[in-house]
Parts: C-alpha cells; sequence; structure tokens
C-alpha cells in the first residue's frame, strides 16, 4: 500500500470505539536509521484551529504496532488508553518517545 492510499481514511479504536482523526490530516514517524514507522501523529479534534505552528498543536501518537487492520475506509487501532501505563510502557520499550 502507498502512503497516499493511507490518506483519508478515518482512524477508529477498536477497544473504545473513539473516532480518532483522518489520516489526510496526520503525519508518519520514522526511525532513521532503519526506516520503519514508528507511530502516527494525529492532530486531536479542534486542537488546529487558530494555531499556526507545530509546536502549538496538540497531537494523539499512535504507535504503528496498534494497527490492527487498514480497510479501505478505515483504520482501526487497539489502545486501550493513550493515558494507560502499558501504552507508554510500548512506546518506551520501543524506544518511540
Amino acid at each position: 500500500m502507498k502512503l497516499s492510499e493511507l490518506s483519508g481514511k478515518e482512524i477508529i479504536n477498536l477497544y473504545s470505539g473513539a473516532r480518532l482523526g483522518i489520516l489526510g490530516n496526520s503525519d508518519l514517524v520514522l526511525d532513521e536509521v532503519s526506516g520503519k514507522i514508528i507511530y502516527l501523529l494525529i492532530p486531536k479534534k479542534n486542537s488546529w484551529f487558530f494555531t499556526f505552528t507545530l509546536r502549538d498543536r496538540s497531537y494523539t501518537e499512535v504507535v504503528w504496532d496498534s494497527i490492527k487492520k487498514i480497510g479501505p475506509d478505515i483504520v482501526i487501532i487497539d489502545v486501550e488508553d493513550y493515558n494507560h501505563k502499558k501504552y507508554d510502557d510500548l512506546r518506551k520499550s520501543k524506544n518511540y518517545t
């Protein structure tokens, strides 16, 4: 799948059923050495209104390993809680911080 084919897909959390955003508005963070995708940065809803620089925006980080399925219209991830210790430990154990 090409990166351009991910654009426009909605991200849904399987655990909570929450809509997290649209991939067209997101950024990929890559490991500079391996070239692998580390995580997605998804702008939080309503956080980008009236902001003009990247550092002023609020993002949700989705670890690439949490992606369960990429369908024709939706990307399904499974994350219990973004503030949950297990999720933070996963990010730190894979050096995603």
